[in-house]
């Protein structure tokens, strides 16, 4: 930390108490000077040399000489400072006190036209020669204006020291020289710093990012003006910009928040949210996380910030929700809404995500048989996973209606769920929670999953699964024989390939079979007479069936009353 010395004397200022002050000497104080609850008792003849002020002041006292300071800025500590200074006494000058000491030298007017060399010259020296040139020294000067406004404001101390911490934090990191993290202590790399290391691997040990947290200290209303001017000078990566905020943001705001939090606190918070949400960066593609900013939605809905701000931070989350993860979904719903969490939020986000225009079905395309992803569908896919892992946490909720888990279910589009495992454990863990159910509800809960896509692990269990309805289980069960049968693994069936394949499914029984002893009785015997009926098709019926459009395939998942219709007149036809 930089510091100043003036002056040569030794401090004579002693205490009487705690609210008198006075100067040790053998001539007797002729003015008291009162600032705040402190008298000061001391000589006219120092002051009025250094102060013109004072000299105006106690020129109109006549023979009272007790003067009042009202509203002096830095209140007794610093007048003391400035009554040392001139009676020559030692003064040490630090980041710490200079801006109240020049303050309240100015308001002393302890200008050059009072006597050459004074105090206000001297402090300005200071801090241009090395207040200014310190990044620590900056940061603690700048923490010290907010008490003395508008003073400092008007002496332009705090636009100085604003211009001199972002003019830094754009510095290439291979210049750097200063321990670049003083508010915490200080790790290894930090250490190596510290002590000396070769220029080369000074340059790997120094992130672009090596700022935000020493100006986390800063109040809101500095640390935005701090960031605002950094983001003017166009030279900070997006990215940056948002791990600062993030940081920030971690350092000021709670961990968990409640109604019992004061109304002076939450206006608090609110105030900081909309901050930060104003200081978002503007590039959408980079800067901050979908992480960071669903957290500040979290928290932004329980201070109860405004409409607007609420919708931008909605925006900008949909642009990015590829990238968040379950728990990151989990937000709390508030009232009036009755649910666990707000389903209705995430709803909102995932339709204004596929407004955007960035995911379309068209981005899909077969080349050579094999199936391509473009980008956009390859995000959209992991939005789809996504929303299906949040199916499977909202499901628990005994609160949660049907309609709300179908609408969310069918907010994402066909193609970017090529795999229904994830749906089939949603839909699993609701039927579990919401034993209540009507045959219709399980029917419409059911009929979102298409069990042509679920994995032979998932086939294995939902054949197994006695709270699905008994149609979907035989669903299940046909395509998990025909995909034994086939040997097409977890690709689509399409529906020529059983027609092709009548004969493979004859050959390949025994194998098919031994499968059919791990199932339980009462899918053992579902698979027993699909068996009947899928061998009676292909040797009895194969000529009459080819090629039509009641081929067991080509029935939709869900659509359980023509499956089971057509199964009851073939087994009569063949018995």
């Amino acid at each position: 930390m930089k510091f100043m010395k003036l002056g040569s004397k030794p401090d004579a200022f002693q205490a009487h108490g705690k609210s008198v002050r006075y100067v040790a000497s053998e001539l007797e104080t002729d003015v008291t000077i009162n600032v705040g609850e402190v008298k000061f008792n001391l000589h006219k003849f120092p002051l009025m040399s250094k102060s013109n002020r004072l000299l105006m002041l106690l020129s109109k006292a006549g023979e009272e000489n007790e003067i009042d300071m009202v509203d002096f800025p830095g209140g007794p500590k610093a007048f003391e400072i400035c009554a040392k200074f001139c009676y020559g006494m030692i003064v040490t000058l630090n980041a710490y006190n200079v801006v109240t000491a020049r303050c309240a030298a100015e308001y002393l007017e302890m200008t050059e036209d009072v006597d050459r060399g004074n105090l206000i010259f001297k402090i300005e020296v200071f801090l241009n020669s090395s207040i200014f040139h310190s990044w620590k020294d900056s940061i603690i000067v700048l923490q010290t204006t907010k008490s003395l406004l508008p003073w400092s404001e008007d002496l332009k101390i705090v636009g100085s020291c604003i211009d001199s911490i972002a003019s830094k934090t754009s510095v290439d990191p291979a210049s750097i020289t200063w321990s670049y993290t003083y508010n915490r202590k200080l790790s290894v790399p930090d250490k190596i710093v510290e002590e000396g290391m070769n220029f080369r691997d000074k340059i790997d040990s120094v992130p672009k990012d090596w700022w935000v947290e020493d100006i986390c200290e800063l109040d809101i209303d500095l640390y935005k003006r701090v960031m605002i001017t950094v983001k003017s000078k166009g030279r900070m990566d997006g990215q940056v910009i948002g791990e600062a905020l993030k940081t920030y943001a971690v350092r000021w705001l709670p961990d968990s928040f409640d109604d019992s939090v004061s109304d002076a606190r939450t206006w608090r918070y609110r105030y900081l949210v909309e901050n930060l949400i104003c200081l978002l960066p503007p590039d959408k593609a980079a800067g901050c996380s979908c992480s960071f900013l669903l957290k500040l939605l979290k928290f932004a809905i329980l201070v109860g910030i405004d409409d607007s701000a609420r919708e931008y931070l909605v925006k900008r989350i949909s642009l990015k929700l590829h990238e968040a993860s379950v728990k990151d979904l989990l937000i709390l719903a508030r009232p009036p809404q009755n649910t666990l969490y707000d389903v209705e939020l995430i709803q909102c986000i995932v339709s204004r995500s596929l407004m955007h225009g960035k995911y379309s079905q068209d981005t899909k395309h077969e080349e050579n048989g094999d199936f391509i992803l473009g980008h956009e569908h390859e995000t959209l896919m992991n939005v789809g996973k996504l929303i299906d892992g949040y199916l499977a946490e909202i499901a628990y909720d005994p609160n949660l209606t049907i309609s709300s888990f179908v609408d969310l279910s069918r907010s994402i589009p066909e193609f970017a769920r090529p795999i229904h495992d994830g749906l089939y454990k949603a839909i699993d863990i609701y039927l579990k929670e919401h034993l209540s159910m009507t045959k219709a509800e399980k029917k419409k809960i059911c009929g979102l999953m298409d069990v042509k896509k679920l994995t032979t692990d998932a086939s294995t269990h939902a054949a197994q699964n006695e709270r699905l309805p008994l149609r979907v289980v035989v669903q299940v069960l046909f395509f998990e024989q025909v995909r034994a049968a086939s040997g097409m693994g977890r690709m689509k069936i399409k529906d020529e390939d059983f027609l092709k394949n009548g004969k493979l499914l004859k050959k390949n029984s025994k194998i098919t079979k031994n499968r059919v002893q791990l199932l339980p009785s009462r899918s053992k015997r579902i698979f027993d007479r699909l068996w009947v009926v899928g061998r009676g098709h292909v040797e009895n019926r194969s000529s009459e069936t080819s090629g039509s459009s009641q081929s067991p395939t080509s029935i939709a998942p869900g659509d359980t009353k023509s499956f089971g219709s057509s199964s009851r007149q073939r087994r009569h036809s063949i018995s």
